[in-house]
């Protein structure tokens, strides 16, 4: 069967072996790629088949996919925080065979059955969507309050998606006209003052800036942007203001709900999402100008999902 990988000569759709082990084979019908995955084409060479957005069929049987993969004994799995298990960090297509692929090893516990109204082709947007809805229930948020993003990509604009779900006015400050289009058709704003809960999803230094900016006295901040090293945070805004920072890694389960469920519920709930989102779709085979597009601003991409 066919998987991408990233190898010294760049992206390539290799001749991999079939999936086996305990679990359950998914047959990919979407696979979606990740700023994440570009992040380590930049920082990394990973030998291993890529993709941890994905959804596809066990039998005729339609699934998105939570790739979180966790020992389910711990305390903090037991607490519902699976994504914080300390004896079993590992993700499918971040440090396993992933889902741009032919089919993928997934465990039973990670299919998300699929609701009316989400289809197949789309579902790879779950895992997205399931991270930005944690980050926004992360905050907290109480009726009346404003919500506030900085970072155009993905995430950002699911975490506005989400906020818009739960009821709340939500702004984004987007870099990119492609971004801002899409903000629009997601019902977002233009940052207008300050704001109560003001989510971070950039993960970069000028991003915590403004975030410090925007945020008013006695604020949050919920650091949804995935940094690597040491970022700094706005240390006299955070004083003065006191604020509160946040921090926001992947989904878990509360009260007995899993938030890949919900995410997929939101994206039922609200059509509009996945063709505001999704701007590109490639064959597997086209796997390496799919990375190119994905990672190129000037080419209006947002989501990229490649199909097998």
């Amino acid at each position: 069967m066919r998987g991408v990988r990233w190898t010294d000569d760049g992206i390539e759709v290799a001749e991999v072996p079939e999936p086996s082990g305990e679990g359950l084979v998914l047959r990919v019908a979407a696979a979606s790629i990740c700023g994440t995955d570009l992040h380590f084409l930049r920082h990394a060479v990973p030998r291993h088949v890529l993709g941890h957005e994905f959804a596809g069929w066990v039998g005729d049987v339609p699934y998105a996919v939570e790739p979180t993969v966790f020992c389910g004994l711990c305390d903090q799995c037991r607490s519902g925080s699976t994504q914080r298990c300390p004896n079993n960090r590992i993700n499918i297509g971040i440090n396993r065979d992933g889902g741009l692929a032919d089919r993928v090893l997934v465990p039973d516990y990670g299919l998300v059955p699929l609701p009316d109204g989400l289809s197949v082709d789309d579902a790879s947007l779950v895992e997205p969507t399931s991270v930005a809805w944690h980050g926004v229930r992360r905050a907290g948020l109480a009726p009346g309050e404003r919500v506030a993003v900085v970072g155009g990509g993905t995430i950002g604009l699911l975490a506005v998606a989400a906020a818009r779900h739960l009821g709340h006015d939500a702004a984004i400050e987007a870099r990119h006209p492609h971004q801002r289009v899409a903000a629009e058709q997601l019902d977002a704003t233009t940052p207008d003052g300050e704001y109560d809960v003001v989510i971070d999803a950039a993960g970069t230094e000028s991003a915590l800036a403004c975030c410090g900016e925007l945020v008013r006295p006695g604020g949050r901040v919920v650091l949804l942007g995935v940094s690597t090293g040491t970022v700094p945070v706005p240390a006299t805004a955070t004083l003065v203001k006191e604020i509160t920072w946040i921090g926001s890694l992947g989904r878990c389960r509360h009260h007995g709900i899993r938030e890949s469920d919900e995410a997929a519920a939101l994206l039922a709930a609200h059509p509009e999402i996945a063709p505001a989102l999704i701007t590109h779709r490639f064959p597997l085979d086209d796997a390496a100008e799919a990375f190119r597009v994905a990672g190129d601003k000037s080419s209006g991409a947002l989501k990229v999902v490649l199909v097998p």
